[in-house]
């Protein structure tokens, strides 16, 4: 006698060939199949599901700088220094986040005063300053990047070890592709 089979959650994949749960991608794919015949559904779907996580991860970090009342260039500042080990020069940190030298020190100025960083000179050459993050800094950063980190295993927790490490590998690359200096051609189906 055959047992029903259990509901699969979501994120379970049917058996091949058995469609699985639909999301709002498809219905955009069939939206706009009939307009544009040429549209491979699987090459919108891909990227349009990029699309959209990418905004979906962007809206959870942007959250998360609300709830640790941090402005977005104030994490990316510790962010940088954080990066660089939790301490680094103010031209690396220039360099790092690509802004002007006066422009970084308005910044650590204002991170300063919030107790994030400090300032200190450097052991090795009096002239310079090093600027290092304070414990309550690192903890404020740290528990903006668990938001986000969190959410990120969260998604990616659907999958399979294996089917991640393929992800990312297929992800890469896509990513050398667009990373590569051949220019982007006009679309013709």
């Amino acid at each position: 006698m055959a047992h029903p089979e259990e509901p699969r959650t979501p994120s379970e994949p049917g058996p091949p060939g058995e469609p699985g749960p639909r999301d709002w991608t498809d219905e955009h794919v069939a939206r706009w199949q009939p307009v544009l015949p040429d549209l491979d559904p699987v090459i919108e779907g891909a990227v349009t599901r990029m699309k959209k996580l990418s905004v979906h991860l962007r809206r959870v970090r942007e959250q998360s700088l609300v709830d640790f009342d941090l402005e977005r260039h104030e994490f990316d500042t510790l962010h940088k220094i954080a990066g660089r080990g939790g301490s680094a020069a103010p031209s690396e940190l220039a360099q790092d986040l690509d802004l002007a030298p006066a422009s970084v020190s308005g910044r650590l100025d204002a991170l300063e005063k919030r107790g994030f960083v400090r300032r200190t000179p450097s052991t090795t050459d009096r002239r310079r300053v090093v600027v290092e993050l304070t414990a309550e800094g690192r903890e404020t950063w740290l528990g903006a990047m668990g938001v986000l980190g969190h959410e990120e295993y969260r998604l990616l927790g659907v999958l399979a070890p294996g089917e991640r490490t393929v992800l990312n590998d297929l992800l890469r690359r896509v990513m050398l592709a667009a990373e590569s200096t051949e220019p982007p051609r006009p679309w013709h189906g």
